[in-house]
């Protein structure tokens, strides 16, 4: 079946990708100028769209790397920028590629900019946050939501997984909102243009990383639900996780969102101790 194009040849947007593509220039110099690109730098762009981005980024004296699962966009991409030096496709899923595989193949650590799929962003940045290794920092294009959650702080109502995880391996700034009428077609919410720049050590200490993210997640799990209830999807005795909360000075009755980093890393080092 062909597919249905505008009259510059490029595929009408997909709303089961959630796409939804950045024209406006002004927004497009913005992201590079906050993003300080080198010249020859490594660049990594996730959901490129048409290429106005990708543009602006070889302009810029970047080295790109574009990751587009759109098959038809892909070829419009390769059609676009074919014998442009410092251009690579790769068309596949964003969720599949192993960025630590890529980084170590080019030798280099990525600088990720991209105006992220909105409907796949959390995992995205779950991903990039645990392949951090092959990443310096990001420069990423996220529902406003999305970014509120990366920055929010304990005791608030956007606080959560993202925000702990985020914030336990880089340091996190929201830059600027930018209005739907900048992208077509319009999505329904405002974006926010966010930096991620990426830690040389974690924040606080982080003994073991898997078990890190499962103690978060599972303070999270239920947020009306108390620490000593919520933790008991561990798998611990309830008594013993009682213990391990009194012995930190915290109190079992308190809720996961209540939590500061140096907290939950406390918390997972005790428990790590207390396992069988």
């Amino acid at each position: 079946m062909k597919t249905k194009t505008n009259r510059y040849g490029f595929p009408y947007p997909k709303k089961r990708l959630a796409q939804h593509f950045l024209v406006d220039k002004n927004i497009i110099r913005k992201i590079i100028s906050a993003a300080h690109i080198r010249q020859n730098e490594h660049v990594l762009e996730v959901g490129p769209g048409r290429g106005s981005l990708t543009e602006a980024l070889l302009e810029a004296g970047a080295r790109v790397t574009a990751i587009e699962l759109d098959p038809a966009l892909a070829g419009k991409l390769l059609e676009r920028f074919e014998g442009v030096k410092g251009f690579e496709l790769i068309s596949e899923d964003a969720l599949k590629v192993s960025y630590t595989g890529l980084s170590q193949e080019k030798r280099t650590r990525f600088k990720v900019i991209s105006n992220l799929p909105y409907n796949v962003s959390g995992p995205i940045l779950v991903k990039f946050i645990e392949e951090r290794s092959a990443i310096t920092d990001l420069v990423l294009m996220l529902q406003k939501e999305v970014a509120t959650r990366l920055a929010a702080r304990p005791g608030t109502k956007d606080y959560g997984v993202l925000s702990v995880l985020a914030q336990t391996y880089a340091d996190v700034r929201c830059l600027f909102d930018v209005h739907p009428a900048s992208f077509t077609p319009r999505p329904k919410v405002t974006s926010t243009v966010t930096s991620l720049k990426v830690l040389d050590t974690p924040r606080v200490v982080v003994l073991n990383e898997k078990f890190f993210k499962t103690v978060v997640k599972s303070a999270f799990g239920q947020r009306r639900k108390t620490l000593q209830n919520a933790l008991k999807t561990l798998g611990r005795p309830p008594e013993e996780v009682r213990v391990v909360l009194e012995s930190l000075n915290i109190d079992p009755g308190r809720r996961g969102e209540t939590l500061t980093l140096d907290e939950f890393s406390k918390l997972t080092g005790a428990l790590l101790k207390g396992a069988p």
